[in-house]
């Protein structure tokens, strides 16, 4: 599958900081160090007003100033080539119209012009996440005119494995991913800078329960450590 990434222009569409790394950290330090591959990575959400009963942004000032300088922090660790983030309401995206989140993803899309998209599952406990996964899926509806050849769904660490057994929109990957010690460590390194993010083993944002979660994928597949997808959408 990364044959087909090789020379291209990857698109990655994430809910929060830290979304980048959680799903697709290994692969985008694989992609850009080992296959020539452009990858842009797009923050919808500020990430941080959530924690607390109401939004005012301006009672967050100096921890939004903090996350965007962790964002490009951890977009050195692993990196990726170009970045634009967002300020919707964190964990509110259901507050927002859809349309409004579709048409920053369009903007960007008809910017960068990217040859696939990576972004989260569709049924994410979070709510975030599916608003994001849904936007996506609009515009890159399959027109005549519609130049992305694939969409890709990632698996988000505390957003995935965290929803209900009996939900038929289960992660079930068809895309096994092989990453190295060097791009886990990258990925590592990068959550590590969100200070607002990272958490301690046995939280699966831990540095432990992502390597953990790394080896798993890999044996899956015999492999010592991968990172799993869903192909949602691909043109040959």
């Amino acid at each position: 599958m990364l044959e087909l990434l090789k020379n291209k222009k990857v698109l990655v569409v994430v809910a929060h900081p830290d979304d980048e790394l959680l799903g697709i950290g290994g692969t985008i330090n694989k992609l850009a160090t080992e296959f020539n591959t452009t990858v842009k990575v797009i923050i919808l959400g500020e990430g941080v007003t959530s924690r607390s009963d109401s939004r005012d942004s301006k009672d967050w000032n100096s921890a939004l100033e903090l996350h965007q300088e962790n964002i490009l922090q951890a977009k050195k660790a692993i990196g990726y080539h170009e970045l634009s983030t967002y300020q919707f309401a964190d964990n509110r995206f259901d507050s927002v119209d859809l349309l409004d989140i579709i048409k920053v993803i369009e903007k960007e899309k008809e910017s960068f012009n990217p040859d696939y998209i990576f972004t989260h599952h569709g049924g994410d406990v979070n709510i975030d996440h599916q608003r994001t996964f849904e936007a996506v899926m609009t515009a890159t509806r399959p027109m005549d005119n519609e130049t992305v050849l694939g969409i890709i769904t990632f698996e988000t660490a505390s957003g995935t494995e965290w929803q209900a057994s009996s939900d038929p929109k289960r992660f079930v990957p068809n895309l096994y991913v092989e990453i190295s010690e060097s791009n886990l460590n990258s990925k590592i390194t990068g959550m590590e800078a969100y200070e607002f993010e990272k958490r301690k083993y046995p939280h699966p944002r831990s540095p432990e329960a992502l390597k953990i979660y790394a080896q798993y994928r890999g044996i899956t597949v015999g492999y010592k450590l991968a990172e799993a997808f869903m192909i949602i959408r691909l043109k040959s």
